[in-house]
């Protein structure tokens, strides 16, 4: 199981939105991950994930979600290994069945790796997400100096 802490940003009727926190390893290496280099490049907009709640929420609040790692294995495979299973084949029908040039054998697994791409974002878009609810902590309430003290 995969767990992660998210915070309340977000509220609309049961629906939250919730935001996932910076790990502690990325607060440790000042910007010279190659985690760190990729968000300054491709923007530091945060992702909010849209979970319906049947017990009230507020803003602020976190919550401790897991998720089953069956579901990323899925995902991984699906990503990774159809457009190059489809790039494969593609170029070894073209060669071996219709005996084309190598030109074509590269134009054939460019377009079976785009055919497989566009079957992995189908696919990843159908698997499920088997989201669970670990903790709803509280909010807690902030120290504040007490007059007199």
């Amino acid at each position: 199981m995969i767990e992660q802490t998210l915070t309340v940003v977000a509220l609309n009727g049961h629906t939250a939105h919730l935001e996932a926190q910076q790990k502690q390893a990325c607060e440790g290496c000042n910007g010279r991950c190659g985690s760190q280099v990729f968000s300054k490049l491709f923007g530091t907009a945060k992702k909010t994930l849209p979970y319906k709640f049947d017990s009230p929420v507020e803003v602020g609040q976190k919550i401790t979600l897991s998720l089953d790692d069956s579901h990323v294995v899925k995902h991984a495979f699906a990503v990774y290994m159809l457009p190059l299973f489809f790039s494969l084949i593609f170029a070894l029908i073209t060669s071996e069945l219709f005996l084309l040039s190598e030109g074509w054998q590269i134009l054939a697994a460019i377009i079976g790796g785009m055919f497989g791409f566009f079957i992995a974002k189908t696919r990843v878009k159908s698997l499920k997400y088997d989201i669970k609810v670990i903790k709803i902590h509280p909010i807690s309430i902030p120290l504040t100096q007490i007059d007199g003290d």
